[in-house]
């Protein structure tokens, strides 16, 4: 397929309480830009922390901000990851037209050269692909898994048994397979660095904002795939992902209801209130038998702290006891 013209490239970065780190990640992004036909924007979710100020001095000071080529939005709310990144896409460019594609990309994600033509190349020369994901790797160089397939009753069960009898009876519903090593079409990749074109937005709509956080790109990747778009994997277009910087995962000592929430939400909403109470039932039953082998074996279960006690109290609608108002709860990252 030949290419015409130059396609119109608006890159978003969503920060929330990192402003010094979505600097960094937005440089990164600005060196990797087309130099003609771009423009990027910097969204700062209600951080409340100063984060505003920090950045609109530095868009001032490095001279990003000459003829609209970054700009900065601050939200009045922080409405999710979603929500956030919603604000950037409604904007479009300066001139008031809508680009061609919107590269999304982490505040704590860092891309390598080429990244967003090798995205950019492969959706023009694809036009049955909407979305394209990259290869992220840690700053210790491992590379995290981006490329998934939709989550299902068996795949519940499966994530949460954690035993080989039932990975291999339940192989094709592995919701994270091992890491595709060439390009290849998946269900669904992470929102850490991933290029959607602006036709397939125009046709199923934006994030769902009703998601806080988590499974939100899940949600937009079926409803692409349920309107004949694909979503594809592609390597060769590389990051460097430092992760939960924003959300503070690694310090969690419990799972956070906004992701409970979510979760139900996507089952309810994609495949209705049967199929979600199935999917939820398989996740407790898988749950229980990991636990019963890690009794046995004297291994430390893998699920977070009071995880099935959380999800049987959520499936119940009895909620949790350690849940902070939403204007606490850190947004940016998948």
């Amino acid at each position: 397929m030949s290419r015409i013209g130059t396609p119109k490239l608006l890159v978003i970065v969503l920060n929330y309480r990192t402003a010094e780190m979505t600097l960094k990640a937005a440089a990164a992004a600005l060196a990797d830009m087309p130099k003609v036909g771009a423009e990027l924007i910097i969204v700062d979710n209600a951080s409340g922390d100063g984060s505003a100020v920090i950045l609109q001095q530095a868009v001032a000071d490095r001279g990003w901000g000459k003829g609209n080529h970054v700009r900065l939005i601050l939200s009045e709310v922080n409405g999710g990851f979603g929500a956030g990144n919603n604000l950037a896409l409604c904007a479009g460019m300066s001139d008031g037209s809508k680009p061609d594609f919107y590269y999304i990309v982490n505040s704590d994600a860092f891309v390598d050269p080429g990244c967003i033509a090798t995205l950019t190349a492969f959706l023009q020369d694809h036009p049955k692909a909407g979305i394209a994901g990259s290869h992220v790797r840690g700053d210790d160089d491992a590379p995290h898994c981006t490329a998934f397939r939709f989550p299902s009753i068996a795949g519940e069960f499966e994530g949460a048994a954690r035993t080989g009898v039932f990975s291999k009876i339940f192989r094709k519903a592995i919701v994270a397979p091992p890491l595709p090593t060439q390009t290849t079409q998946v269900d669904w990749v992470a929102g850490a660095s991933v290029l959607m074109r602006a036709q397939m937005l125009d046709e199923i709509g934006l994030f769902d904002e009703e998601f806080f956080l988590y499974f939100e790109e899940t949600d937009l990747c079926k409803r692409a795939a349920r309107s004949g778009w694909q979503c594809w994997y592609v390597p060769e277009s590389r990051v460097v992902h430092i992760g939960s910087v924003s959300t503070g995962m690694k310090e969690w000592q419990r799972m956070p209801s906004y992701w409970f929430a979510s979760r139900q939400r996507y089952f309810l909403k994609n495949h209705g209130r049967v199929y979600a109470v199935l999917a939820w039932v398989a996740r407790l039953s898988g749950g229980v038998i990991h636990q019963l082998r890690c009794v046995i074996s004297g291994r430390k279960p893998q699920e977070a702290p009071y995880f099935q006690r959380d999800l049987l109290r959520h499936g119940l609608g009895l909620g949790r006891a350690n849940v902070k108002p939403m204007t606490e709860r850190p947004v940016t990252e998948e």
